[in-house]
């Protein structure tokens, strides 16, 4: 697996615009984002040339938003590449990849949502990718969410302080205050208590796998392309999945689950994390942890399976990182999910 090195302070992060252009319609947003990775973790910022650019022209050209990714690669002096924010058809960029210079340069490269895309096919072809906060979606509100957040990312991007258990946060928002308004910049939605913590539904016995996944919708766009894994793929790995600001329904997740069954997935995997889905009252959330647990162990009899769900990651916020291809322990009698090992070679 091909890591990347461990970011430092001063060290230069490239900001790519790789789905949609919201850099252009919320400017004010976007650069506190930017503000706030220089001020709270040191780091420098080189804007890549469509990161910024007009909707419309980004939509029309996702060659130059491929190209942007791999000059970033290729820069030696660029330590980092974090995405602006998502959008809905990233996947466009993936013919006009520069493979063999990526591969040749390994970075941390950051997103979720949308980079679902390139970074479970990066990570596909031996690469360790970051599923994590964009700038706009949970970086610009780095100090209107909780110290633990800000201390998460330090301790995933900077430190080397290896096994890492993943700890619930305290509290948690569906979504932020209107980006476009000046008065409430950076600022969160309500709160909301977080007593639970992630459950696992199912599964008695420790399970060690190698991260994959991300955002389920975005999954269903890269099925039957020359992107999708091989079956052979599946074998050890610890997928996760999460939903977006879409809301897709219960039913229609559950929709999305039977096709990994059909393809013999759970069969193959070492367990299933599920982020908490965005939006759903207690009923909808009921609904969905049923039918997971009726779908995976009732139809495809993987009642051993372990099952995290209500994992902070992915649309709501405080988000944790998950390193594609990163090896995870769940361990369901003590509700533990530990990160074993650096993701970075150094």
């Amino acid at each position: 697996m091909l890591k990347p090195k461990r970011l430092k302070r001063g060290s230069k992060i490239a900001i790519i615009s790789p789905s949609s252009g919201l850099p252009y319609l919320f400017p004010d947003t976007y650069e506190l984002g930017l503000r706030n990775l220089r001020e709270l973790f040191g780091l420098e910022i080189i804007e890549m040339p469509t990161a910024r650019m007009e909707p419309a022209e980004l939509y029309r050209h996702p060659e130059l938003r491929a190209q942007d990714m791999n000059e970033a690669f290729a820069d030696p002096s660029i330590h980092g590449i974090i995405c602006s924010i998502g959008g809905y058809e990233s996947i466009r960029i993936l013919p006009f990849l520069d493979i063999e210079r990526i591969k040749n340069n390994p970075k941390m490269i950051m997103g979720f949502s949308d980079a679902t895309t390139f970074l479970s096919y990066l990570n596909q072809l031996g690469m360790i990718t970051f599923y994590g906060p964009s700038i706009l979606a949970g970086i610009a509100q780095l100090k209107h969410l909780p110290d633990a957040y800000t201390a998460h990312l330090d301790a995933l991007l900077f430190s080397n302080d290896y096994p890492y258990a993943y700890a619930p946060y305290m509290k948690w928002t569906n979504g932020y205050q209107d980006w476009g308004n000046l008065d409430t910049l950076g600022q969160c939605q309500e709160f909301i208590s977080n007593e639970k913590g992630w459950i696992f539904l199912q599964g008695e016995a420790v399970q060690q796998g190698d991260l994959w996944g991300g955002c389920i919708e975005v999954l269903e766009f890269m099925k039957s392309t020359p992107y999708w894994p091989e079956a052979s793929f599946w074998a050890n790995k610890i997928l996760f999945f999460e939903t977006s600001e879409e809301k897709p329904s219960p039913m229609q997740v559950g929709y999305m689950l039977r096709n990994y069954g059909m393809q013999g997935v759970y069969a193959k995997a070492k367990g299933l994390i599920f982020g908490r889905a965005k939006d759903y009252s207690e009923e909808e959330t009921r609904r969905l942890y049923d039918l997971i647990v009726d779908i995976v162990k009732g139809e495809f009899g993987a009642g051993e399976l372990p099952i995290v769900v209500n994992f902070d990651f992915g649309h709501t916020d405080p988000k944790l990182i998950l390193p594609l291809g990163g090896q995870v322990e769940l361990r369901p009698s003590t509700n533990e999910v530990v990160l074993l090992e650096s993701p970075f070679k150094d």
